[in-house]
Protein backbone atom coordinates (compact mmCIF):
# COMPACT_ATOMS: atom_id res chain seq x y z
CA UNK A 1 0.00 0.00 0.00
CA UNK A 2 1.27 3.47 -0.81
CA UNK A 3 -0.04 7.00 -1.24
CA UNK A 4 -2.99 8.49 0.60
CA UNK A 5 -5.06 5.33 1.05
CA UNK A 6 -2.92 3.93 3.89
CA UNK A 7 -3.25 7.23 5.75
CA UNK A 8 -7.04 7.03 5.55
CA UNK A 9 -7.02 3.39 6.65
CA UNK A 10 -4.70 4.23 9.53
CA UNK A 11 -7.17 6.94 10.54
CA UNK A 12 -9.87 4.28 10.85
CA UNK A 13 -7.50 1.95 12.72
CA UNK A 14 -6.50 4.69 15.17
CA UNK A 15 -9.99 4.53 16.68
CA UNK A 16 -8.40 1.68 18.65
CA UNK A 17 -4.86 3.13 18.74
CA UNK A 18 -3.41 1.28 15.73
CA UNK A 19 -1.38 2.74 12.86
CA UNK A 20 -1.72 -0.43 10.79
CA UNK A 21 -3.50 0.09 7.43
CA UNK A 22 -4.48 -3.59 7.25
CA UNK A 23 -6.16 -3.28 10.62
CA UNK A 24 -7.93 -0.18 9.29
CA UNK A 25 -9.07 -2.12 6.23
CA UNK A 26 -10.52 -4.86 8.46
CA UNK A 27 -12.31 -2.20 10.53
CA UNK A 28 -13.72 -0.58 7.39
CA UNK A 29 -14.95 -3.95 6.10
CA UNK A 30 -16.61 -4.53 9.48
CA UNK A 31 -18.40 -1.17 9.22
CA UNK A 32 -19.77 -1.99 5.77
CA UNK A 33 -20.88 -5.41 7.01
CA UNK A 34 -22.72 -3.59 9.80
CA UNK A 35 -24.42 -1.39 7.19
CA UNK A 36 -23.34 0.62 4.15
CA UNK A 37 -24.22 3.90 5.84
CA UNK A 38 -21.74 3.26 8.67
CA UNK A 39 -18.93 2.42 6.28
CA UNK A 40 -19.64 5.33 3.94
CA UNK A 41 -20.19 8.00 6.60
CA UNK A 42 -17.26 6.74 8.68
CA UNK A 43 -15.05 6.99 5.60
CA UNK A 44 -16.39 10.47 4.83
CA UNK A 45 -15.54 11.67 8.35
CA UNK A 46 -12.05 10.17 8.18
CA UNK A 47 -11.22 11.77 4.83
CA UNK A 48 -12.55 15.22 5.78
CA UNK A 49 -10.79 15.27 9.17
CA UNK A 50 -7.49 14.07 7.68
CA UNK A 51 -7.66 16.55 4.81
CA UNK A 52 -8.51 19.41 7.17
CA UNK A 53 -5.48 18.69 9.35
CA UNK A 54 -3.24 18.43 6.28
CA UNK A 55 -4.47 21.71 4.79
CA UNK A 56 -4.06 23.50 8.12
CA UNK A 57 -0.46 22.33 8.31
CA UNK A 58 -0.53 19.76 11.09
CA UNK A 59 2.73 17.78 11.14
CA UNK A 60 2.60 15.11 8.45
CA UNK A 61 5.23 12.76 9.88
CA UNK A 62 4.21 13.00 13.53
CA UNK A 63 0.43 12.97 13.17
CA UNK A 64 -1.29 12.97 9.78
CA UNK A 65 0.70 10.08 8.24
CA UNK A 66 0.03 7.97 11.35
CA UNK A 67 -3.73 8.43 11.09
CA UNK A 68 -3.91 10.45 14.29
CA UNK A 69 -5.93 13.20 12.64
CA UNK A 70 -8.56 10.92 11.15
CA UNK A 71 -10.11 8.75 13.84
CA UNK A 72 -12.29 11.36 15.53
CA UNK A 73 -13.75 12.08 12.11
CA UNK A 74 -14.42 8.37 11.65
CA UNK A 75 -16.40 8.21 14.88
CA UNK A 76 -18.21 11.48 14.14
CA UNK A 77 -19.41 10.13 10.81
CA UNK A 78 -20.61 6.86 12.32
CA UNK A 79 -22.18 8.50 15.36
CA UNK A 80 -24.14 11.13 13.42
CA UNK A 81 -25.51 8.71 10.84
CA UNK A 82 -26.54 6.41 13.69
CA UNK A 83 -28.58 9.17 15.32
CA UNK A 84 -29.71 11.20 12.31
CA UNK A 85 -29.95 8.57 9.54
CA UNK A 86 -28.46 8.80 6.03
CA UNK A 87 -29.75 12.12 4.67
CA UNK A 88 -28.26 15.14 2.92
CA UNK A 89 -28.34 17.17 6.15
CA UNK A 90 -26.34 14.42 7.87
CA UNK A 91 -23.68 14.64 5.15
CA UNK A 92 -23.31 18.37 5.81
CA UNK A 93 -23.17 17.84 9.58
CA UNK A 94 -20.53 15.12 9.25
CA UNK A 95 -18.37 17.38 7.08
CA UNK A 96 -18.74 20.29 9.48
CA UNK A 97 -18.28 18.04 12.50
CA UNK A 98 -15.11 16.50 11.09
CA UNK A 99 -13.65 19.94 10.34
CA UNK A 100 -14.57 21.27 13.79
CA UNK A 101 -13.28 18.06 15.37
CA UNK A 102 -9.93 18.52 13.64
CA UNK A 103 -9.58 22.00 15.12
CA UNK A 104 -10.67 20.76 18.55
CA UNK A 105 -8.18 17.89 18.34
CA UNK A 106 -5.31 20.33 17.89
CA UNK A 107 -6.63 22.61 20.63
CA UNK A 108 -6.86 19.74 23.12
CA UNK A 109 -3.43 18.45 22.16
CA UNK A 110 -1.97 21.86 23.00
CA UNK A 111 -3.92 22.18 26.26
CA UNK A 112 -3.23 18.63 27.45
CA UNK A 113 0.42 18.39 26.39
CA UNK A 114 1.80 19.78 29.69
CA UNK A 115 -0.02 16.97 31.50
CA UNK A 116 1.06 14.22 29.10
CA UNK A 117 -2.56 13.36 28.24
CA UNK A 118 -3.85 12.50 24.75
CA UNK A 119 -6.89 14.19 23.25
CA UNK A 120 -8.08 10.68 22.41
CA UNK A 121 -11.74 10.51 21.33
CA UNK A 122 -12.75 13.61 23.32
CA UNK A 123 -13.17 15.78 20.16
CA UNK A 124 -15.65 13.25 18.76
CA UNK A 125 -17.51 13.13 22.07
CA UNK A 126 -17.80 16.91 22.30
CA UNK A 127 -18.83 17.47 18.68
CA UNK A 128 -21.34 14.62 18.56
CA UNK A 129 -22.86 15.40 21.97
CA UNK A 130 -23.36 19.06 21.07
CA UNK A 131 -24.94 18.19 17.71
CA UNK A 132 -27.25 15.49 19.02
CA UNK A 133 -28.31 17.37 22.15
CA UNK A 134 -28.99 20.47 20.03
CA UNK A 135 -30.64 18.48 17.25
CA UNK A 136 -34.26 18.71 18.50
CA UNK A 137 -34.12 22.50 18.10
CA UNK A 138 -33.69 22.16 14.33
CA UNK A 139 -36.53 20.66 12.32
CA UNK A 140 -34.42 19.70 9.31
CA UNK A 141 -31.89 17.97 11.54
CA UNK A 142 -34.20 16.09 13.89
CA UNK A 143 -36.97 15.28 11.40
CA UNK A 144 -37.00 11.49 10.90
CA UNK A 145 -34.02 11.11 13.22
CA UNK A 146 -33.08 7.48 13.71
CA UNK A 147 -32.41 7.65 17.43
CA UNK A 148 -30.42 5.00 19.28
CA UNK A 149 -32.58 3.50 22.00
CA UNK A 150 -30.86 0.62 23.86
CA UNK A 151 -32.12 -2.95 23.23
CA UNK A 152 -33.49 -3.18 26.77
CA UNK A 153 -36.33 -0.82 25.82
CA UNK A 154 -37.91 -3.69 23.89
CA UNK A 155 -36.53 -6.54 26.01
CA UNK A 156 -36.24 -5.51 29.68
CA UNK A 157 -34.86 -7.81 32.34
CA UNK A 158 -31.57 -8.52 34.12
CA UNK A 159 -31.41 -12.32 33.74
CA UNK A 160 -28.40 -13.01 31.53
CA UNK A 161 -27.90 -16.29 29.67
CA UNK A 162 -25.01 -17.86 27.76
CA UNK A 163 -26.02 -16.13 24.51
CA UNK A 164 -25.87 -12.73 26.17
CA UNK A 165 -22.40 -13.62 27.48
CA UNK A 166 -20.64 -14.72 24.31
CA UNK A 167 -22.43 -12.38 21.94
CA UNK A 168 -22.01 -9.47 24.32
CA UNK A 169 -18.28 -10.08 24.63
CA UNK A 170 -17.80 -9.93 20.86
CA UNK A 171 -20.30 -7.10 20.42
CA UNK A 172 -18.39 -5.10 23.03
CA UNK A 173 -15.49 -4.91 20.58
CA UNK A 174 -17.78 -3.87 17.72
CA UNK A 175 -19.56 -1.23 19.79
CA UNK A 176 -16.34 0.79 19.82
CA UNK A 177 -17.71 1.92 16.45
CA UNK A 178 -21.38 1.48 17.45
CA UNK A 179 -21.90 -1.93 15.86
CA UNK A 180 -24.02 -4.25 18.01
CA UNK A 181 -23.84 -7.45 15.93
CA UNK A 182 -21.52 -10.09 17.35
CA UNK A 183 -20.20 -11.09 13.92
CA UNK A 184 -19.21 -7.49 13.18
CA UNK A 185 -17.38 -7.41 16.51
CA UNK A 186 -15.59 -10.58 15.44
CA UNK A 187 -14.29 -8.85 12.31
CA UNK A 188 -13.05 -5.95 14.44
CA UNK A 189 -11.31 -8.49 16.67
CA UNK A 190 -9.62 -10.04 13.63
CA UNK A 191 -8.41 -6.56 12.68
CA UNK A 192 -6.86 -6.14 16.12
CA UNK A 193 -5.20 -9.58 15.92
CA UNK A 194 -3.63 -8.49 12.62
CA UNK A 195 -1.88 -5.75 14.60
CA UNK A 196 -0.91 -8.25 17.34
CA UNK A 197 -2.50 -11.26 19.01
CA UNK A 198 -1.92 -9.82 22.48
CA UNK A 199 -3.88 -6.75 21.45
CA UNK A 200 -6.81 -8.93 20.44
CA UNK A 201 -6.62 -10.80 23.72
CA UNK A 202 -6.62 -7.58 25.76
CA UNK A 203 -9.64 -6.33 23.80
CA UNK A 204 -11.55 -9.56 24.33
CA UNK A 205 -10.76 -9.78 28.04
CA UNK A 206 -11.58 -6.09 28.57
CA UNK A 207 -14.94 -6.51 26.86
CA UNK A 208 -15.71 -9.55 29.00
CA UNK A 209 -14.69 -7.72 32.18
CA UNK A 210 -16.93 -4.76 31.30
CA UNK A 211 -19.83 -7.08 30.60
CA UNK A 212 -19.38 -8.96 33.87
CA UNK A 213 -19.17 -5.68 35.78
CA UNK A 214 -22.49 -4.61 34.30
CA UNK A 215 -24.02 -8.00 35.10
CA UNK A 216 -22.76 -7.90 38.69
CA UNK A 217 -24.35 -4.48 39.15
CA UNK A 218 -27.64 -5.64 37.63
CA UNK A 219 -27.54 -4.03 34.19
CA UNK A 220 -30.16 -4.93 31.62
CA UNK A 221 -29.32 -8.27 29.97
CA UNK A 222 -30.24 -7.10 26.46
CA UNK A 223 -27.83 -4.17 26.78
CA UNK A 224 -25.10 -6.51 28.00
CA UNK A 225 -25.74 -8.81 25.05
CA UNK A 226 -25.44 -5.87 22.66
CA UNK A 227 -22.00 -4.97 24.05
CA UNK A 228 -23.03 -1.63 25.53
CA UNK A 229 -21.08 -2.28 28.73
CA UNK A 230 -18.00 -3.58 26.96
CA UNK A 231 -16.75 -1.09 24.41
CA UNK A 232 -15.60 1.66 26.75
CA UNK A 233 -13.80 -1.04 28.72
CA UNK A 234 -12.12 -2.27 25.52
CA UNK A 235 -10.71 1.17 24.78
CA UNK A 236 -9.68 1.71 28.41
CA UNK A 237 -7.98 -1.69 28.71
CA UNK A 238 -5.93 -1.22 25.53
CA UNK A 239 -5.06 2.38 26.45
CA UNK A 240 -3.82 1.53 29.96
CA UNK A 241 -2.03 -1.70 29.08
CA UNK A 242 0.65 -1.24 26.47
CA UNK A 243 -0.48 1.86 24.59
CA UNK A 244 0.08 4.70 27.06
CA UNK A 245 1.35 2.68 30.02
CA UNK A 246 4.16 0.11 29.80
CA UNK A 247 2.72 -3.42 29.88
CA UNK A 248 3.69 -5.11 33.17
CA UNK A 249 1.83 -7.31 35.68
CA UNK A 250 1.20 -4.22 37.79
CA UNK A 251 -0.17 -2.21 34.86
CA UNK A 252 -2.38 -5.19 33.97
CA UNK A 253 -4.07 -4.87 37.37
CA UNK A 254 -4.18 -1.09 36.96
CA UNK A 255 -5.83 -1.47 33.55
CA UNK A 256 -8.36 -3.94 34.96
CA UNK A 257 -9.39 -1.39 37.59
CA UNK A 258 -9.82 1.16 34.81
CA UNK A 259 -11.84 -1.32 32.74
CA UNK A 260 -14.24 -1.91 35.64
CA UNK A 261 -14.50 1.83 36.28
CA UNK A 262 -15.33 2.52 32.62
CA UNK A 263 -18.13 -0.06 32.72
CA UNK A 264 -19.47 1.49 35.92
CA UNK A 265 -19.40 4.97 34.38
CA UNK A 266 -21.45 3.74 31.43
CA UNK A 267 -24.79 3.78 33.21
CA UNK A 268 -24.18 7.16 34.87
CA UNK A 269 -23.16 8.90 31.67
CA UNK A 270 -25.99 7.17 29.81
CA UNK A 271 -28.55 8.55 32.27
CA UNK A 272 -27.16 12.05 31.76
CA UNK A 273 -27.48 11.66 27.99
CA UNK A 274 -31.05 10.39 27.83
CA UNK A 275 -31.73 12.79 24.94
CA UNK A 276 -29.37 10.66 22.84
CA UNK A 277 -31.19 7.48 23.77
CA UNK A 278 -28.86 6.92 26.69
CA UNK A 279 -25.86 6.12 24.50
CA UNK A 280 -22.70 7.11 26.32
CA UNK A 281 -20.51 7.53 23.22
CA UNK A 282 -16.92 7.08 24.48
CA UNK A 283 -17.19 9.53 27.38
CA UNK A 284 -16.57 6.86 30.08
CA UNK A 285 -13.37 5.80 28.33
CA UNK A 286 -12.15 9.39 27.94
CA UNK A 287 -12.82 10.41 31.54
CA UNK A 288 -11.47 7.23 33.14
CA UNK A 289 -8.37 7.12 30.93
CA UNK A 290 -7.52 10.76 31.56
CA UNK A 291 -7.80 10.22 35.32
CA UNK A 292 -5.75 7.02 35.32
CA UNK A 293 -3.04 8.42 33.04
CA UNK A 294 -2.78 11.63 35.06
CA UNK A 295 -2.14 9.52 38.18
CA UNK A 296 0.70 7.45 36.67
CA UNK A 297 3.58 9.75 37.79
CA UNK A 298 2.52 9.20 41.41
CA UNK A 299 2.97 5.44 41.16
CA UNK A 300 6.57 4.22 41.09
CA UNK A 301 5.55 0.81 39.76
CA UNK A 302 3.91 2.30 36.66
CA UNK A 303 5.60 3.99 33.69
CA UNK A 304 4.38 5.83 30.64
CA UNK A 305 4.93 3.92 27.42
Amino acid sequence: MSGGLPVILKGVAQVIFQANPWTGLAFLIALFVGGWRFGLFGLLGTVVATLTAYLLGVSWADRVALGLEGFSGTLTGIGLVLYLDARWITVLLVVFGAVAGSVLTSALNVLLKPYGLPASTAPFCVITTVMVVGGPAFGRVWNRHAGAAPPSVKAPGIEMDWTHLWQGTLSGVGQVMFQGQWYVGLIFLVGLVIAGWRLGLVALMSSLAGLLTGWLLGAQAADLGAGLYGYNSVLTGIALFGTFVVATPVSAVYALIGVVAAAGFTAGVGNLLTVTGGHTLTWPFVLVTWAFLAAVPMFSRLEYA
